[in-house]
C-alpha cells in the first residue's frame, strides 16, 4: 500500500515544478482514489497532508484548490504588507488627527508631569484613567464601574490575558468559525485549541455554543471581523441565556463597536462577560492602551494573567489617554472616523457595483465573495502583483483550512481617491479570467 506522505510529495513536486497552477482544482477525493487505485481514507489523509503544508485550500461546495503561496507561519494581519496600497490592515486616521492629539500632550511636556507619566503603572491604573474609560467604555444604558476597570498595553494583550485567565492550557475556546487572525496566534501560543462555531445572518448561533460546551467563547457582536455582521438585541439577549445555562463565560471583544450604538453583551450578561477593547482603532496603534471589563469574579484571575504575561500598559501611554479622554479629543476623533467609514462604505457600493459584497454602511472592512472561476487565493497573488494588498478568507478561518471563496478589504488606510482607484483595479480583474494572469509579470 503506497504510503499516503509518499503521494503528498508527489503533489507537492507538481505543484512547485507548475504541473499544478495556483487555482486549480483537485479531483474529488473518491475519484483521486479510483485514479490511484487506493483507499478513499488514504486520498483523504493526503489531501488533508497538503492542507498541512499549505499547499491546497478546501472550499465548503466546491472542492479543493492548489494555493497561490504558502501561508505565512505568523498569523495573517499581523505586520503591513509590502504592497502599494494597503486593503489589508484597518488602521483608520483621520487628515487632523494629529494636530488634535498634539494639543492634549502639551501639558505632558512639564517636568513634574513627565516625571509622573514615565514612572511603572499597575494594571489597574489609575482613579484618572479608570473614571475616564468608564465613560468612554459605556453605551445604549450600559456603563461599568470604573473599580473593576484594567488595563493592557493594547487590546490583543487584553484578549490573550482573558484568554490565559478562562481557557486552560489543552482546552477549548468557541470563536465564530470566520474569526480575528491573531486570536488563532493567540491560542496557539497559550496551548488553547479553537473550536469554530456556526454563525448565520444575526451573528454566532447560540444553539452551537450549546453544542460545543468550550471553556469560553470570544466573540465579536458589534461590526464583526471580516463579515461587518452586528448581533441584533434579542440575538445577544439569547446568547447570554445560553452562557449562563452552561455558565460558560465570554470575551466580548468590541474594538469596533465605538462605530455603532449598540448594547454590549456585557449589558445582558454582566456576571459571564469579559469586555475587551482598546484605543487602536479610535486613535491610532502607535498610541493606544487596552481595556479589560471582567466581572467582578474573574477580575483577579485576569488581573494576575495582565502581571504575569507582561501586559501591563506603560505609563506615558496610559497618561496620554487618559489626557485624550478626559479633553473630548477622542469623542471629537470617533465622530469624524464615523463620517470616514460612511463615505469610504459609498466609494464601496459604488465601485463594486454589481459584486456580491456583505458590509455595514458604518464599518471600515467588507467582505466580498468572488465569482466564478476565480479563487480567493489566486485573486490575492493576482491583486498583489498589481501593488493591492487584500486578504483572503483562509487568513480568518478556524479548524481544517475549508474556507469560503472570498476577500477581505479593509477601508480604512489609503486616501479616498486611491482606495476607489484600487477598487476599480480590482473589480476589473475580477470582471477577467484568471488565465489572464500568465500575461502579467
Amino acid at each position: 500500500m503506497e504510503d499516503f506522505r509518499a503521494i503528498a510529495d508527489q503533489l507537492s513536486a507538481d505543484i512547485a515544478a507548475g504541473r499544478l497552477r495556483p487555482g486549480q482544482r483537485l479531483p474529488p477525493q473518491r475519484r483521486f482514489a479510483r485514479e490511484r487505485r487506493i483507499a478513499v481514507s488514504t486520498a483523504a489523509r493526503v489531501y488533508t497532508e497538503l492542507g498541512r503544508r499549505g499547499l491546497v485550500s478546501g472550499e465548503v461546495g466546491r472542492g479543493t484548490f492548489v494555493r497561490a503561496a504558502a501561508p505565512p507561519v505568523e498569523p495573517a494581519l499581523a505586520e503591513p504588507g509590502a504592497a502599494r496600497i494597503d486593503l489589508e490592515l484597518n488602521f483608520p486616521m483621520l487628515p487632523n488627527q494629529p494636530e488634535m492629539l498634539a494639543r492634549d500632550l502639551d501639558g505632558l511636556q512639564r517636568p513634574d508631569a513627565l516625571a509622573l507619566a514615565l514612572r511603572p503603572v499597575g494594571v489597574s491604573g489609575t482613579e484618572q484613567a479608570r473614571a475616564a474609560a468608564a465613560d468612554l467604555l459605556a453605551r445604549s444604558g450600559w456603563c461599568p464601574e470604573p473599580g473593576r476597570i484594567l488595563f493592557a498595553g493594547n487590546g490583543r494583550q487584553a484578549i490573550a490575558a482573558a484568554v490565559a485567565a478562562l481557557v486552560p492550557v489543552g482546552g477549548r475556546l468557541g470563536v465564530e468559525a470566520l474569526t480575528y487572525p491573531v486570536v488563532k496566534g493567540i491560542a496557539a501560543r497559550l496551548g488553547v485549541t479553537l473550536v469554530p462555531l456556526a454563525t448565520d445572518g444575526d451573528g454566532l448561533v447560540p444553539a452551537a455554543v450549546r453544542e460545543a460546551r468550550p471553556h469560553a467563547v470570544y466573540v465579536q457582536p458589534t461590526l464583526h471581523n471580516p463579515l461587518g455582521t452586528t448581533m441584533p438585541a434579542a440575538r445577544r439577549s439569547e446568547l447570554a441565556d445560553t452562557l449562563r445555562e452552561l455558565d460558560v463565560p465570554a470575551i466580548e471583544d468590541t474594538i469596533y463597536a465605538f462605530l455603532r450604538d449598540e448594547p454590549p453583551l456585557a449589558r445582558f450578561a454582566a456576571e459571564r462577560t469579559v469586555l475587551v477593547d482598546s484605543l487602536s482603532k479610535r486613535l491610532a496603534p502607535g498610541l493606544t492602551v487596552g481595556f479589560v471589563v471582567p466581572p467582578a469574579r474573574l477580575s483577579e484571575p485576569i488581573a494576575a494573567a495582565l502581571r504575569s504575561g507582561g501586559w501591563a500598559p506603560q505609563g506615558f501611554a496610559l497618561a496620554a489617554a487618559t489626557r485624550f479622554l478626559a479633553s473630548g479629543t477622542v469623542a471629537a476623533v470617533q465622530h469624524g472616523k464615523r463620517a470616514d467609514a460612511a463615505r469610504r462604505q459609498q466609494i464601496v457600493r459604488e465601485r463594486l457595483d454589481g459584486c456580491t459584497v456583505r458590509a455595514d454602511r458604518g464599518a471600515y472592512h467588507c467582505w466580498w465573495e468572488l465569482p466564478e472561476p476565480w479563487r480567493a487565493e489566486t485573486f490575492v497573488a493576482a491583486a498583489a502583483r498589481r501593488g493591492i494588498a487584500v486578504s483572503p478568507a483562509g487568513a480568518f478561518a478556524v479548524g481544517s483550512g475549508i474556507a469560503p471563496n472570498a476577500v477581505r478589504l479593509a477601508l480604512a488606510s489609503p486616501p479616498e481617491a486611491t482606495l476607489a482607484a484600487a477598487l476599480d483595479v480590482l473589480a476589473a480583474m475580477a470582471a477577467g479570467s484568471p488565465d489572464d494572469e500568465s500575461a502579467i509579470s
